[in-house]
């Protein structure tokens, strides 16, 4: 057991190691001043989640196969020899990989903002009425590195500009900030402001991933009670079936990268074709869709079972629109997650944002088991069968899916509400001329109130 423990710690530790990582890595590859690379970064959070979701696909059939029937041994020496080339292949191309070193602590600069905006809460913002004159007025030094784009100034939660009003003595003589808890740039200002649209809808993701999860769970008891068989002599594995969403969502992606992204780029112009809260938005209504249907089968299941003694004479087959209904929901949520995590946080922030959908993940398990528990206790009381019970024909599995169903609804008009007030990161792709452009405009002002200076 100390050596199960073991392997599975060193597993946790790889994996939260790798996959926050791994993706804004790749994102780091593309230089995102180029038009051509923003359109291939946009195609590879599609390909990064589909051949992801390929290798677990191989994981859950192959491998699972494998380990049951072969050899547990020979099931987990493949996925070592694969890790082996894996690391091979990493370091061969070590050296043409593009390094971008990191910034410091992102915590740091988060709290220093409301540090400070709380600090110069009685200050009045200049030029309130206009937010261009006003990001003239407040402090905004060059942004720190090639690939850190400038921001420019928002309205949206303005009390948190009070931070980069400047006072005597605020400044040193080379431009910098004399103490970071007491005056913030304007770039430090609106990368908080980014963070803090964010959560309202990664919460929304939550949900989404509830109902793939109850999904998963429960498709497996509705497994051992149907017909698994495809064709006369082999039958599935009821651990396997689950895996027909991965493979819908597998043969998705790329339907959707090549064709439906350009067909929806000409009629809206979009580098995506879509926003990337549009799609999000596709996948939490398809979400409700499926569990409808997944409520509507097992109603039809559970009917079968009792009247022939238990086992249903319906194919496994029935789970399969339910579940490619989720794998194509899924398809157009969590890469919608993913690209909009690592497009809306701030450039230095991308390995966060890479371990924010693994969070929201996370949070749907620890959701997903508190749904259970509380629909066990309360549909039970009083003596009455619950809707969740270990002989599954007993129950009313039916009944839960469409609860989860109502709560999808309600989570994506959250979604709808949050996406509605929700500001785009808007950056200067050409961060050097922004500055250049800044610092004129500084000097022009500057200029303009000297010369009334007397006037006044």
């Amino acid at each position: 057991m100390v050596v199960l423990y073991l392997s599975l710690g060193l597993l946790t530790i790889g994996g939260g190691a790798i996959r926050p990582c791994s993706l804004p890595f790749g994102v780091d590859q593309f230089d995102q001043t180029d038009e051509k690379s923003r359109e291939g970064l946009n195609s590879y959070y599609n390909w990064y989640y589909s051949t992801s979701t390929a290798a677990l696909v191989f994981s859950m059939t192959v491998l699972i196969y494998i380990q049951t029937n072969v050899s547990w041994a020979i099931g987990f020496g493949i996925p070592t020899l694969f890790m082996f080339f894996a690391i091979i292949i990493f370091f061969a191309g070590a050296r043409f990989y593009v390094h971008v070193p990191p910034e410091g602590s992102i915590l740091s600069g988060f709290a220093q903002v409301f540090v400070a905006s709380f600090k110069k809460r009685r200050l009045n913002l200049p030029c309130s009425h206009d937010i261009s004159k006003q990001e003239l007025m407040l402090y905004n030094p060059p942004t720190r590195g090639s690939r850190i784009f400038r921001l420019p100034l928002t309205s949206q939660f303005r009390f948190l500009n009070k931070g980069a009003i400047m006072l005597d003595g605020d400044i040193n003589d080379d431009g910098s900030a004399r103490n970071s808890w007491e005056l913030c740039s304007i770039q430090q200002i609106e990368e908080a402001k980014c963070l803090i649209r964010l959560v309202p809808i990664s919460f929304s993701g939550i949900l989404c991933f509830v109902a793939m999860a109850q999904q998963f769970t429960f498709i497996v008891l509705q497994a051992f009670t149907m017909d698994c068989h495809l064709g006369p002599h082999f039958e599935i594995p009821a651990g396997s079936v689950s895996s027909i969403s991965l493979i819908a969502l597998t043969v998705f992606i790329p339907i959707y990268d090549q064709l439906m992204v350009p067909l929806a780029r000409k009629l809206t112009g979009l580098e995506g074709g879509i926003t990337v809260l549009q799609r999000q938005g596709v996948g939490l209504a398809l979400s409700p869709i499926s569990m409808v249907v997944a409520g509507l089968v097992e109603h039809k299941r559970r009917d079968s079972a009792l009247s022939n003694g238990g086992i249903s004479s319906m194919t496994v087959w029935w789970l399969a629109p339910q579940l490619v209904l989720m794998g194509i929901a899924e398809a157009f949520n969590a890469v919608g997650q993913i690209e909009f995590y690592n497009k809306q946080f701030p450039e230095h922030m991308q390995t966060l944002a890479g371990s924010l959908l693994f969070c929201t993940i996370a949070g749907a398990s620890y959701m997903s088991t508190a749904l259970v528990s509380i629909t066990t206790k309360v549909s039970g009381r009083n003596g009455n069968t619950g809707w969740l019970t270990e002989n599954i024909n007993d129950g009313k599995l039916d009944y839960y899916y469409y609860f989860i169903a109502i709560l999808g609804v309600l989570n994506l008009f959250y979604f709808l509400v949050c996406s509605h007030y929700y500001q785009y990161k808007v950056v200067s792709f050409h961060a050097e001329e922004s500055i250049k452009t800044h610092v004129k405009e500084e000097a022009a002002t500057e200029i303009e109130i000297v010369t009334s200076a007397p006037n006044k």
